[in-house]
């Protein structure tokens, strides 16, 4: 019975993983607000629930600060503010479900946060890097057949222009979650689905796979969920979908962010790739510029573009309190520019601090800086697999789309803990 049901289940819906900036699920409410300056509450040792480890792919192997390149180099800025809040994200329990993914062990991380915590928020930079130095051990992660070299690619958060309603411009929405949208996480059932997810609706009885994009779109109104916000240009909304956040400016000049809340579950397929297979455009020139310049050439084939692809993203309105900081990552925590990665969290927990050695986009400049894994991405798979968050607007924009280089990590864990362990 049970292979039967979950050949069913297959056959219905693919398991699927969200994009980045909050796709992944966390044990935080995603809307609640956030004060990245509060101060840091470390709870007692005896209070944080120990559970059943999680098994990780990765292989750690113990090194030595002075084998880390660059360290000397990194200027440290918003270092300490990321150590800071990522200590918020350690300090709180774990679930144990297996439906969410791996996070670093909390009771591992309660005396170097409940240092930090009594350090405050006012620590200047050479302060923070020697602390970090004296606490944390680093550790190279390696394959089993000990390779350490791994992709590192770029991310961001795309500024869009938009209004509260339709009208002029303003044609394209962007929606709330529907409220037909089913998720099933199948690791609550069958363990060794840990992670699985799979999302449908109900016709009659009977679980089906979610409406498509094209589907969705021609959906009543009274069918559809509630729009947020209407953006001004289709292209600039489908690749806000698919970093899966962005800071919206308003006519009056206000601001708000559409965060990644849930999607429909399709697989995502690229509209470059669509455009190429057409001759429209070559695939090496496909880039959002060019996609946007075809798109003002042909507006009666947008629709058919943007319905190639299947995926739809749903989003959830949260303000902008505070400029330094990004969008929330899967880890629940919001990121911060250049500090900040999304991680395959079966190789690094989610919350472990990390130094990345790697390049400049389409360049050999070096990039070694310590980051933070807060977040988590479909395509985020493998060794040393990252995806650095730039932060937000056009430049942030451009450095993400050319990066592609090759990148080592160190997890960096408390000394008196042994080697990284998840939860």
């Amino acid at each position: 019975m049970k292979k039967l049901l979950l050949s069913g289940i297959v056959l219905v819906l693919a398991a699927c993983a969200g994009p980045k900036g909050g796709g992944s699920g966390s044990e935080v409410s995603k809307g609640e607000a956030f004060d990245m300056r509060a101060p840091l509450r470390v709870p007692d040792i005896a209070t944080l629930k120990d559970t059943k480890p999680r098994k990780l792919v990765g292989k750690y192997v113990k090194s030595d600060w002075s084998k880390l390149p660059g360290w000397a180099q990194d200027d440290a800025k918003d270092l300490w503010l990321g150590l800071y809040n990522n200590c918020r994200g350690l300090m709180r329990p774990v679930s144990g479900s297996l439906s969410l993914p791996a996070r670093a062990a909390p009771r591992d991380w309660v005396s170097v946060c409940s240092k930090v915590a009594a350090m405050g928020l006012d620590v200047d930079a050479q302060t923070a890097k020697q602390y970090i130095q004296s606490q944390l051990q680093p550790w190279a992660v390696f394959t089993s057949n000990n390779t350490s070299k791994g992709m590192v690619t770029g991310y961001y958060e795309p500024v869009v222009r938009g209004s509260r309603s339709a009208g002029g411009v303003y044609q394209w929405p962007m929606y709330s979650v529907p409220s037909d949208l089913i998720t099933v996480d199948l690791g609550r059932v069958y363990p060794e689905l840990a992670g699985k997810r799979v999302r449908g609706k109900l016709v009659g009885t009977r679980l089906v796979p979610y409406d498509t994009r094209g589907d969705f779109s021609n959906r009543t109104s009274s069918e559809k969920s509630k729009v947020i916000v209407y953006l001004d240009d289709p292209v600039e909304a489908f690749f806000l979908q698919v970093q899966g956040s962005g800071r919206v400016m308003l006519p009056d000049g206000s601001a708000l962010r559409l965060a990644y809340a849930d999607h429909n579950g399709r697989p995502y397929s690229s509209i470059g790739k669509w455009l190429a297979d057409r001759g429209e455009l070559p695939i090496a020139k496909a880039s959002m510029q060019n996609i946007k310049a075809w798109a003002q050439q042909n507006p009666n084939r947008v629709p058919e573009m943007l319905n190639s692809n299947q995926a739809l993203v749903f989003f959830r309105e949260e303000p902008i309190v505070d400029a330094v900081v990004g969008p929330k990552g899967a880890y629940g925590i919001p990121l911060i520019a250049k500090r900040a990665i999304a991680i395959d969290p079966t190789v690094v927990p989610l919350g472990s601090p990390v130094y990345l050695s790697t390049t400049m986009p389409a360049s050999s400049e070096p990039l070694r800086r310590m980051v933070f894994a807060q977040d988590t991405g479909a395509a985020i798979k493998g060794i040393a697999r990252a995806d650095f968050y730039w932060g937000s607007g056009p430049e942030a924009g451009q450095l993400a789309g050319r990066m592609k280089q090759d990148g080592f990590m160190w997890v960096l864990w408390p000394k008196d803990a042994g080697q990284p362990s998840a939860r």
